[in-house]
């Protein structure tokens, strides 16, 4: 198969281009790896691949399943609010026009999560609800943060909770996301971390990561809302609670 690089965790339609560029200047720094991105392969294959290159995932699977099994390089800082550099949250949003107003309201409402091993889809709003001592009666899987903000909009549930990163996009791109308004924001938890194959030179790649983000165009930049990129341990990763997994 050869050599991959993937970045799907914010790649839509008005990013790709940015990201290609992106990865574009780490490939040539690197001075080697695929010429593009990889874009048609299921991430659970990209992640465990021992040709990967460069990838970025997310922290629950990282704890879950990846790690002692890829190489953490560093994590992305998105200048996310009120988070430390590299952190991010997630952002409870609601239509407008739900005359409900805060979480405990929501105890009977239907909450879209966009998958069981997402730390800002599902982990991180169960262990902020679990916390204040709240739960929701229904919940509907997803299969992507777009789709649960559009079942949302759409009415087919009441509540979601999104990547901060992710919600900025929606923002930016997406007519719907006016309709919304923010009910709650989870606690900060280390971001979305790049990765690679075992045996990579984790100095190596994360100065060329480092380098490469610096040379994005402010154009680019401000696409990807990428900052530049942090080294958080692999133990601020592992002490994350896990919640439960989603009701059958």
């Amino acid at each position: 198969m050869g050599l991959i690089a993937a970045l799907p965790m914010y790649d839509r339609a008005e990013t790709a281009k940015s990201n290609d560029r992106l990865w574009a200047a780490i490939r040539k720094t690197l001075g080697y790896g695929p010429d593009t991105l990889t874009r048609d392969m299921d991430v659970w294959n990209i992640w465990q691949s021992p040709d990967l290159v460069l990838s970025q995932t997310c922290g629950y699977p990282y704890r879950a399943r990846l790690h002692g099994h890829v190489t953490l390089i560093g994590t992305p800082d998105y200048g996310v609010k009120d988070c430390p550099a590299g952190y991010y949250n997630s952002v409870f949003v609601a239509r407008r026009n739900d005359t409900r107003r805060a979480l405990p309201e929501y105890s009977n409402a239907t909450f879209a999560y966009n998958e069981p091993m997402s730390q800002s889809g599902w982990a991180a709003p169960m262990t902020y609800m679990s916390a204040l001592g709240l739960n929701f009666a229904n919940y509907t899987s997803s299969g992507a943060h777009i789709n649960s903000a559009r079942m949302v909009a759409e009415g087919h549930a009441d509540i979601a909770a999104l990547d901060a990163v992710t919600w900025a996009m929606i923002k930016k791109y997406d007519d719907f996301a006016k309709d919304f308004h923010i009910i709650a924001r989870t606690d900060p938890t280390p971001g979305l971390p790049f990765i690679a194959a075992p045996g990579t030179d984790k100095s190596a790649l994360f100065s060329a990561l480092e380098v490469s983000i610096d040379s994005l165009s402010e154009t680019d930049r401000q696409a990807l809302q990428i900052k530049g990129i942090v080294d958080i341990p692999a133990k601020q990763y592992l002490i994350i609670p896990t919640p439960a997994a989603p009701p059958d």
